[in-house]
């Protein structure tokens, strides 16, 4: 009787700490560029810039997301393109920083951790290294696209000007600098490949 008891807790307690994360889900979605269905945004989580994003249908991220998608950063503007495909979903503690472009593809799994940025603090031959980092212009080497059916695992880095490859994974902690062909296990610092899949 007591397992019983303590299923119907568990099954009641999960639903009703996911009502505050369903009401903001649905605030979101109106917010966005363009939103498919099934939106759900876990609780906390910090979303700047979200009228620039398009969202597939089937998206749902863990807590602590970190999405900034920035039209200006200390006077410079921006165009930027950030768009998720159907059936996408991004775990805990990930943080997705886009001033170019940053497109992810359909069926792709990002573990927690995960950082994907398209840009850096500061120029990229170090002529404004005497400035504070907070206060560097933003600048970004190229866009970065994940093809449909990629499995990114934990604490993966993704740097800029970065194509990862159709149903390619990532190993765990890798740093991602250059591009990743389909099929592929890419592993470390920076991340190689180490078996092609098909």
């Amino acid at each position: 009787m007591h397992i019983f008891f303590d299923k119907v807790f568990c099954f009641f307690s999960y639903r009703i700490m996911k009502l505050p994360s369903i009401f903001v889900s649905l605030c979101f979605r109106s917010r966005f560029k363009k939103c498919g269905r099934n939106l759900f945004l876990q609780l906390p989580n910090k979303i700047l810039g979200v009228r620039y994003a398009i969202i597939g249908n089937n998206f749902s991220s863990g807590k602590a997301l970190r999405l900034e998608i920035f039209k200006s950063h200390n006077g410079v503007i921006f165009n930027p393109s950030f768009s998720i495909g159907n059936n996408v979903s991004i775990n805990d503690d990930c943080h997705l920083a886009c001033i170019n472009k940053i497109k992810i593809g359909n069926s792709v799994l990002i573990a927690s951790k995960v950082f994907i940025s398209d840009h850096t603090h500061g120029a990229l031959d170090f002529s404004d290294i005497e400035i504070h980092p907070s206060l560097r212009k933003l600048y970004s080497k190229g866009p970065i696209i994940i093809e449909d059916d990629v499995w990114i695992c934990e604490g993966v880095v993704i740097l800029p000007n970065v194509v990862i490859g159709k149903g390619s994974i990532i190993g765990a902690n890798a740093v991602v600098t250059g591009n990743i062909p389909p099929y592929s296990i890419a592993v470390g610092s920076p991340a190689r490949v180490i078996k092609l899949l098909k």
